[in-house]
């Protein structure tokens, strides 16, 4: 029995997809002691992103939230479930969902070169600061009182801008060797 070429399963990407996906829940643990301590999630995500591609890495990002949400403990903290995701910070967490779509279809549209995929990574990680910083805004209004919209900057972004390009740097720098080694990891888009 012969499969068409649309219905191949491609079995590389039923590997690499849930292995990145473990991979951000590694990260998300791994907590940097700093003024303001950080974890490594954006350095996963934008690792996924960059070895397979816009469409495998957004699955791989969208496994990762779902394993959260039904109770696995990837998220930072060992955390997981629906409270974590409708916590005030948990925003963020749906960002990353939107900085992934973002870098897919900005690639999608003008290529993989690596100051594309750099342009793209930092574009997607607006869209993950403006959507967490929005959430955050009302989910801690509803809770605590009203918080302006600088003081929600000075608590969940600004510390976190030169860690989170440094993860971003060192993401391109090694999805590109893996790339350079292994150019069959990232599935066509």
């Amino acid at each position: 029995m012969e499969k068409s070429k649309n219905s191949k399963i491609d079995v590389r990407s039923l590997i690499m997809i849930p292995m990145m996906s473990a991979i951000i829940a590694v990260c998300s643990w791994i907590s940097i002691p700093m003024t303001v301590p950080f974890t490594l999630q954006i350095f996963g995500i934008y690792c996924a992103l960059g070895m397979l591609g816009g469409k495998n890495g957004t699955i791989s990002v969208v496994v990762y939230i779902m394993l959260g949400l039904v109770g696995v403990p990837v998220f930072a903290g060992f955390s997981s479930g629906i409270s974590t995701i409708l916590g005030p910070t948990g925003g963020y967490i749906l960002g990353f969902a939107g900085s992934a779509l973002v870098y897919w279809l900005i690639t999608k549209i003008f290529g993989s070169k690596i100051y594309i995929k750099a342009i793209a990574m930092l574009i997607g990680l607006l869209v993950c600061y403006a959507f967490g910083t929005i959430w955050f805004i009302i989910v801690y209004g509803k809770n605590n009182g009203s918080v302006s919209i600088a003081t929600a900057l000075s608590w969940c972004v600004i510390p976190y801008i030169i860690p989170d390009l440094v993860k971003i740097f060192l993401a391109l720098v090694i999805s590109d060797r893996v790339m350079h080694y292994m150019p069959s990891v990232a599935a066509k888009q």
